[in-house]
């Protein structure tokens, strides 16, 4: 899947790894949407950084989708990104699309690291 990328570029260097570790491909990056979206960038969607809140820590809790926190669930339980989509009735893709975006949105450079840091904010519990 191509996706841009969207933010501060500190944070797409997250969103970078994020991909890259979900096995996307990065069409191009840009500070907001609508930059993206004038530069008339080739993607099937886009993956937006969360930005620091006022403490600095990145605002988890109102920015991961009901559907992100599903897949989070099922990937803290150790499912892989098939038996993910398979429980969630999705695609592999799409599974691949969320945990990039899970791990852009938490500063994480891997699911194993998405999970840790979910875990150490209360996101999930296991």
């Amino acid at each position: 899947m191509r996706v841009v990328l969207i933010g501060p570029a500190s944070e797409r260097a997250r969103l970078r790894r994020a991909a890259a570790g979900a096995g996307l491909e990065i069409a191009g990056e840009a500070r907001t949407v609508a930059a993206a979206r004038a530069a008339d960038l080739d993607a099937e969607a886009f993956l937006v950084a969360a930005g620091p809140d006022e403490t600095g820590s990145a605002a988890a809790n109102e920015t991961l989708t009901p559907r992100e926190r599903d897949v989070l669930d099922l990937v803290a339980e150790g499912q892989s990104n098939r038996r993910v989509a398979e429980r969630l009735g999705i695609s592999d893709q799409t599974v691949k699309f969320h945990v990039a975006s899970i791990c852009g949105k938490l500063g994480a450079l891997n699911r194993t690291e998405a999970v840790r840091i979910a875990i150490a904010r209360g996101l999930i519990a296991v």
